[in-house]
């Protein structure tokens, strides 16, 4: 296990969302300090809490950001390769986790009652949120970031 998957897996065992876990493992490397990427990332975890987007994948958008986003008025190819980084991110992590929505990946919707009660009641969906985080790390890994 790669150092920032063991670094992803502290942050989430210690009760950060999935996408706090992920963009904390790369935030320092881009001179944000932890703190920093825990507030940023807060709202992320659950699909946005509205069982959109995964939470492990808008962590790693983030990091992606972080390492080459787009930040200068009028640099076109910036922004052209943020987006096409995204587009390759988001590409690779359907094909390894089968979705990008958090309650297609999960089998339930936590942003509901039930689905709150039934992700809090059973361990394997927390087990499940790791993969995911595990994905999202190594392949921002093998991407080099």
């Amino acid at each position: 296990m790669s150092e920032r998957i063991e670094h992803a897996a502290s942050v989430f065992a210690n009760g950060f969302n999935c996408s706090q876990a992920v963009f904390a493992a790369f935030a320092e490397d881009y001179d944000i300090d932890t703190e920093a990427a825990l507030k940023v990332a807060s709202g992320f975890g659950g699909g946005m809490r509205s069982g959109e987007v995964c939470g492990a994948a808008t962590g790693a958008l983030m990091a992606i950001g972080a390492a080459r986003g787009h930040y200068i008025e009028g640099d076109m190819g910036a922004k052209a390769d943020a987006g096409a980084r995204t587009k390759a991110f988001m590409t690779e992590f359907r094909a390894r986790t089968g979705d990008v929505l958090c309650r297609e990946l999960l089998g339930v919707d936590p942003s509901t009652p039930e689905g709150a009660v039934q992700f809090a009641a059973d361990p394997k969906y927390k087990e499940k949120c790791f993969g995911f985080i595990r994905a999202a790390v190594e392949i921002l890994e093998e991407f080099g970031y």
